[in-house]
């Protein structure tokens, strides 16, 4: 059974590890409407049928807003009950247009603690793989690690999902 999250959660995992579903789950514990902020770009054929799964997966009680980088003002600028979908795809964003990854981090995690209600962030684990063979994607993977490492350390609940089971990493305070 999915608890009602506290102020600000992580879910971290890998690929198709039920970080979202698990997500939105924590979200839905909260009274509607719900916020879903979608960092995702469709750039080919298979990336729109993603998006549109998750889409259809979710009730109409969902708003969905596509922030593929400002995802900090969208935050701050959230009423109620918020999800992230996710932070990686977000980070990709940033880097793909060389910005400064520290302080949209930065910015991020004020907008977290100043929020008005909860905030559940999604993200890809990507650090328990080999060490990849190019710059751009060592780079990418160690700003992923920073930006994990400063959110749970502000995030009241980080949870990693393995096989659909989420494993509490910091259990945080419960409601």
């Amino acid at each position: 059974m999915v608890q009602a999250s506290p102020r600000t959660t992580l879910v971290l995992g890998g690929a198709r590890s039920g970080k979202s579903a698990y997500a939105e789950a924590l979200v839905e514990a909260h009274p509607a409407p719900w916020l879903y902020l979608a960092t995702a770009q469709a750039w080919d054929d298979e990336m729109r049928e993603r998006i549109a799964l998750h889409r259809a997966r979710r009730s109409g009680d969902w708003i969905t807003r596509d922030v593929p980088m400002d995802l900090p003002e969208a935050v701050a600028a959230a009423r109620g009950p918020v999800l992230v979908d996710c932070l990686t795809l977000w980070l990709t964003n940033l880097i793909l247009a060389d910005a400064d990854v520290e302080a949209a981090g930065s910015a991020l995690i004020a907008a977290c603690a100043g929020a008005r209600g909860p905030v559940v962030l999604v993200g890809n684990e990507v650090g328990l793989g080999i060490v990849p063979d190019n710059a751009l994607a060592r780079r990418f993977r160690d700003a992923a690690g920073r930006l994990h490492q400063r959110l749970a350390g502000r995030a009241e609940r980080v949870v990693f999902m393995v096989a659909g089971l989420p494993m509490i990493v910091k259990p945080g305070a419960q409601p």
